[in-house]
């Protein structure tokens, strides 16, 4: 079956010496992968290494056979033309490890149209802004309403947050957070991508980088620490 959609590009390996194998999270049919033969040969100028950065949007057009098997790309052209993203070091840095994150956290073949339009809108808006530093921290939250554990936030006035099952609580257990935990946790619910990104002091976002990761943990069987957190770790110390 031919197919033409938008992409999302979740990952690329290295097959052999010329060829890839690339993850993509597209808009019609959820998470695909694709043979690229010869992606490191210019003699195929449409199938570029360089569409398959991390989380570039792609328009594709595609044979989907559904069996399970790895798909073929016919015609490759760049969706949504990014700017700054994959130049400026703390974006690129940042959109690795997201990217590292969705492939551990989308984990089956299924459309799911609503997560691939907030990715493009958020990547987009991350592309045309400098005031960045706590983009990952609320992406990864948002994402959870589109994969379903999203925190239940009708007792949010309790003190502790759960992270097993997603709630607010009156008493502080073995899985819940400290107080002060919690409390950024509810800084971050309520803050968007236009807020004061200078709201959380280092130390704080890398204590919300940690719930988060272990609130996917939690809920996602499979997950794996991204090899890239302490990288990202880095930049934004």
């Amino acid at each position: 079956m031919i197919v033409k959609t938008k992409a999302i590009v979740i990952s690329s390996l290295k097959f052999q010496e010329k060829s890839l194998i690339v993850k993509c999270f597209t808009l019609s049919n959820g998470l695909k992968s694709y043979f690229v033969r010869d992606a490191f040969s210019s003699r195929k100028a449409s199938q570029k290494i360089a569409y398959f950065q991390p989380l570039s949007i792609l328009e594709i057009e595609a044979v989907h056979k559904n069996k399970g098997t790895l798909e073929n790309f016919k015609e490759i052209k760049t969706a949504v033309p990014f700017q700054s993203i994959h130049t400026d070091i703390i974006k690129s840095t940042m959109v690795m490890f997201l990217s590292e994150m969705l492939h551990y956290s989308i984990q089956e073949e299924e459309k799911n149209e609503s997560l691939f339009i907030f990715l493009e809108t958020a990547l987009t808006w991350l592309d045309h802004h400098d005031d960045i530093s706590n983009f990952h921290l609320i992406l990864l939250l948002e994402i959870t309403k589109y994969l379903g554990f999203y925190p239940d936030t009708t007792e949010i006035d309790l003190p502790y947050f759960e992270i097993n099952n997603g709630v607010f609580s009156l008493f502080q257990g073995f899985n819940t957070l400290t107080d002060h935990e919690t409390k950024l946790f509810k800084k971050l619910i309520d803050l968007k991508f236009d807020n004061n990104q200078k709201v959380f002091h280092v130390i704080e976002r890398q204590i919300l980088l940690k719930i988060l990761i272990d609130y996917y943990a939690s809920h996602l069987e499979g997950f794996k620490k991204p090899k890239s957190l302490d990288v990202l770790k880095e930049i934004f110390s």
